[in-house]
């Protein structure tokens, strides 16, 4: 972990070459905040319970912006966010994530992105999502900055 994940500045930097920071204990239902920043070109996100994931990325390579659901499939579970919330490239932006049972609410610099969306099974696909498992934090070959980062179970 360390070979990759260090600490400058009072955040967590990552520099996306090794595996997700996860939580060291499972969590079933909670609230989760945490700010973050990406460089260009940025492909990332929030593992809950283990599966991927709500997704933080450059706006400009899919012209969607950060928060849906990304890895949801099924119709009438959204994976795109409502509106595009996402502060400028190389700025901080805040999540605050919500999962009660298999529902997801995020909202991202206090706008809501996802409202009460089920999470799918990413790793079984016709099963629901786990009951409880870690938070991950994950980013795909680049810079990723994190902070202020807090869990309260429900």
């Amino acid at each position: 972990m360390r070979a990759h994940w260090s600490v400058a500045d009072g955040a967590l930097v990552f520099d996306g070459k090794g595996q997700s920071l996860c939580t060291a204990k499972d969590y079933a239902d909670f609230e989760f905040y945490v700010d973050w920043k990406i460089k260009a070109k940025g492909d990332s996100g929030v593992y809950l319970r283990g599966s991927p994931q709500v997704q933080i990325w450059d706006p400009a390579l899919r012209k969607i912006g950060s928060g849906g659901l990304f890895n949801n499939q099924k119709k009438g579970n959204p994976s795109k966010p409502l509106v595009m919330a996402d502060n400028p490239i190389g700025e901080w932006n805040t999540f605050y994530i919500k999962m009660v049972g298999n529902r997801v609410t995020v909202k991202l610099n206090g706008k809501l992105v996802v409202d009460n969306v089920v999470l799918e099974n990413y790793w079984e696909r016709d099963k629901p999502i786990y009951s409880s498992g870690q938070i991950e934090l994950q980013n795909h070959g680049n810079t990723l900055y994190f902070r202020n980062v807090y869990i309260r179970e429900l």
